[in-house]
């Protein structure tokens, strides 16, 4: 049998803004800029799907190991183990 869904299934309660926060998404949060070692919330923007991480990742707080395109690399400590993720500014936080 196929597999149903994608990685998104089952996230609405978490990928969903309250009605204060929908509409346009702000420039300034796209196009904000972070310095190796950093520390960032991982925190996904619902309205932008573009250089996403996974879902399990949601909340986790990092460390911004370098920038990589458009986007940075932010190690994380899962599990206890270090893991790099790769994510569009847009869903980072200032810790």
């Amino acid at each position: 049998m196929a597999r149903l869904g994608g990685s998104r299934r089952k996230k609405v309660g978490v990928f969903t803004k309250d009605a204060r926060q929908q509409g346009k998404v702000s420039q300034r949060s796209y196009l904000q800029s972070f310095h190796p070692g950093d520390r960032v919330v991982l925190k996904l923007e619902p309205g932008v799907q573009r250089a996403a991480y996974l879902p399990r990742f949601h909340g986790k707080t990092g460390v911004v190991k370098r920038k990589q395109g458009g986007c940075y690399a932010v190690t994380i400590t899962d599990g206890g183990k270090h893991k790099e993720v790769v994510a569009h500014p847009i869903h980072l936080k200032k810790a």
